[in-house]
Order: structure tokens, then sequence, then C-alpha cells
């Protein structure tokens, strides 16, 4: 088996053995950037080499991308501004590279991101038609991980930013439950929605990784998915879906059917579209403030969506930041209720269809925004091709804190797929 075939735990494996050494994933995927980075453009900027050996740990020899809005103290930090804003080194790792370290994870570089992770697109393309985006903001982690030039990269997301460009690339992107691994160390642009996550090309290593840096049990495949209850939502219910995400959502019940599981049609009462808006409001607002010096002192060079956001949440008054928040609080409240009684994961729409062709835009975040405001664990599974055979996801979703749930029964499904 290829490196890049192969998931987390069988290079484990393959180091007990003495089959493979420390760094010889490292060296594949520094071969694999060499011959891709310039059709890609996934990466702002690559570790010279490697300064340490990797620790032991779970992680042993794991090469990670780190998405530009991280905080890395031996490589620099850009915030996807092309420039206007660049720092050297922060004093300390973010704390998700630290435990990630810890673990014996080696950082090979810090991949694109779109400015202040938002929407003004970086250089990244899609490695599937490299003249469509690879959606937004976490491109250049999503990019890389899809085209093999790393096993395992970090992102964000605040409205769709680890969901989208997961379902464009054709790859699993994993957003835990709001808070679940530490923000500390990463530019903060909404921060009662910002929630860090990561992108693999194997469900084991998302599964890894969640246990990794949680400190929960590893997550094993159940024997099948007898009494499983999928319901089946996309929010906001009155957006009308395109073909392709008509089929994807089609083939997944459909191969959660062979494995056991029911599903059923899970209605919402009008309020949940609503969280779409509310989303939009609690951005704009806590973004005007997260960036306000950075507005004051770089407003000139700032991309024009950017500044226009900012714009609307100086605008925005606290009266409607409230309302938006004690709305989301009523609904997640209700939403549990319906995970007790009436479902255990739901599945949903990723994106609103295969990467847009263009590089001037990212795409979308329509059918991410609620689930983020919600704070409930999210996770793309690549299952559906589209136009022109690109990929199309769809979203597998669980009440908050049910992350371990919510791998296991995904797990399971992926394994049914592929075996």
């Amino acid at each position: 088996m290829q490196l890049h075939d192969m998931n987390i735990d069988a290079f484990q494996a393959r180091l007990a053995s003495g089959e493979a050494k420390p760094l010889d994933w490292w060296q594949a995927c520094r071969e694999r950037i060499e011959a891709r980075e310039s059709e890609v453009q996934a990466w702002e900027f690559l570790s010279p080499e490697v300064g340490h050996a990797p620790a032991e740990g779970a992680l042993r020899g794991v090469p990670v991308g780190v998405k530009d809005i991280i905080d890395t103290c031996d490589m620099p930090t850009a915030w996807g501004t092309g420039g206007y804003m660049t720092s050297d080194g922060s004093l300390v790792d973010a704390a998700v590279v630290t435990l990630l370290q810890q673990q014996g994870a080696l950082v090979l570089g810090k991949t694109v991101s779109t400015e202040f992770a938002y929407f003004t697109p970086g250089k990244t393309r899609n490695p599937h038609d490299t003249s469509r985006t690879p959606g937004g903001s976490s491109s250049g982690s999503a990019a890389a991980v899809a085209d093999g030039m790393v096993p395992l990269a970090l992102g964000t997301q605040t409205a769709g930013s680890i969901i989208r460009p997961a379902s464009y690339c054709g790859i699993y992107g994993y957003k835990p439950t709001f808070d679940t691994v530490s923000t500390a160390g990463i530019k903060p642009f909404a921060p009662s929605l910002d929630t860090l996550g990561w992108f693999a090309r194997h469900i084991e290593d998302i599964c890894t990784t969640f246990s990794t840096l949680t400190r929960a049990p590893a997550i094993e495949a159940l024997p099948d998915l007898t009494g499983i209850r999928v319901g089946v939502c996309s929010l906001p219910g009155n957006e009308a879906l395109n073909a392709d995400v008509t089929q994807a959502l089609r083939q997944a019940q459909e191969r959660f059917e062979k494995v056991g599981a029911s599903v059923v049609v899970l209605p919402f009462d009008a309020r949940f579209d609503d969280l779409v808006e509310h989303q939009k409001v609690v951005m704009a607002y806590e973004a005007s403030q997260s960036l306000a010096s950075e507005y004051q002192h770089h407003a000139q060079q700032m991309g024009p969506k950017l500044v226009e956001l900012i714009q609307q949440g100086l605008a925005l008054s606290y009266a409607r930041y409230r309302e938006a928040q004690r709305a989301t609080t009523e609904l997640r409240q209700l939403l549990s209720r319906r995970f007790d009684v009436d479902v255990d994961v739901i599945l949903a729409a990723s994106a609103q269809g295969v990467a847009p062709i263009g590089l001037g835009a990212t795409g979308d975040p329509l059918f991410c925004r609620a689930w983020t405001l919600l704070g409930v664990p999210c996770l793309n599974l690549p299952i559906s091709q589209g136009e022109q055979g690109l990929p199309v996801g769809v979203q597998l979703i669980g009440d908050r804190y049910d992350d371990d749930r919510l791998l296991s029964i995904a797990r399971t499904l992926m394994r049914a797929q592929t075996g």
C-alpha cells in the first residue's frame, strides 16, 4: 500500500513493525507538493525541515497542514491577507498545534486561507478541476488533503468553511461540537461561531484525530446500523436542492438503509429557517468587533466583501444581536429534544452543488449556516459525483456533545460502503 492510500493507524502499525521510518510520510508529502503545488497552490508557507524527532504518540510521523490563521512560533502567519498583514511568528504555537505535536504529528506548513477566513479568495485551486474554486475559507487545507499533499489538515468554520470545501474537494471534513477543541491561538472572526476542525481522506483519520485531541475513547464501527434513525432535513428547508445534491442525498439514504438504519423526512417548524439570517447577524456583529483594529488600520487594503460585512456589523444594534442569540438558544434546545425523541443523526445537504467555475469566489455556505450557529457536530461524507464527475458531499449531523456517536455511525456507514 502506498502512503497516499494509507490511513494513520496503518502507518502507525508500519512504524511499530519497522516497515516504515518516522519521516517517510513527511518525505512522500514533500515530493507530492513539489510535483503538484504549481497547479493547486494550496500552501502559504512550507516548513523547510523537521527540526526535531517526532514524539511517541497516536500521530507519530503524520504530516499536518495548518490553516494560515492559526499561530505558529516557527512559521509566519498572514491570515490570508496577501501580505498587508504578516507576523514572522507568534510567541507560542496555537494550542491545537502543540496538542498535535505532543502526539507526534509534524507540521508540514501553513495552508492558504481566505482573507481573515471570510470570502475573499486566496490563490488555491480545486485539484479536481483547477478552473474551479476549492471552496473556503479553509481552501488550502481542503485542496492539499484532496490532492494527496498531506493526510491531515486543520480548518475552521464560522459559516461553512470546513463542510463546503470538503464537499467541493471530495474528502471528509469534520466540524466538532462548538468549543470541543480549543481555539486558543487562532485568529477570531466571530467567537460564538468559530469552530476548529480538520480534513482527511479517510474516515478512520477523522476519528483518530478526534480521539487524540479530546482524549476520548477510540471511535469504533458498529456491527451494523439496525435501530439507528436518520432524519433527512436541510436548512433552510424552503430552499430547492439541485439535481446533483438530491442524487447525493438519495444515495446516502439508500446506503443507510442497506446497513439497517431507518430513514425518515424530518420536518422542522419555520423558526429553524430563520437561523440562516440569525447566523448572518451574529457573524457580522462579532466580526465588526473582532476585526476592529484591522479595519481601522487596513480598511483600504481589505477585500470589499470583508469591508461590507464589517460595516454591516457596525450598523447592527445590540438588540438585534441579542434577538439572534436568544432565538438560537431556544432552537438549540428544541433540536436536542428532536434528537432525544425522533432521530439519532440528521442527513443534510453540504453545499448547493459541485464546486462553481471560477476563482473569484468560494461558493455559498447557505446549507451550513444554521448548523454552525446551533453548534452541533457536522461531518461531510464524500459519497457522490455530480456534473462532469465532480464531487458532491452530504452532511451528517449529530446532537451537541454526541460527536463520538456521530463518528461511530459514519464509520460504520463508510466501512459498509467500501466493504
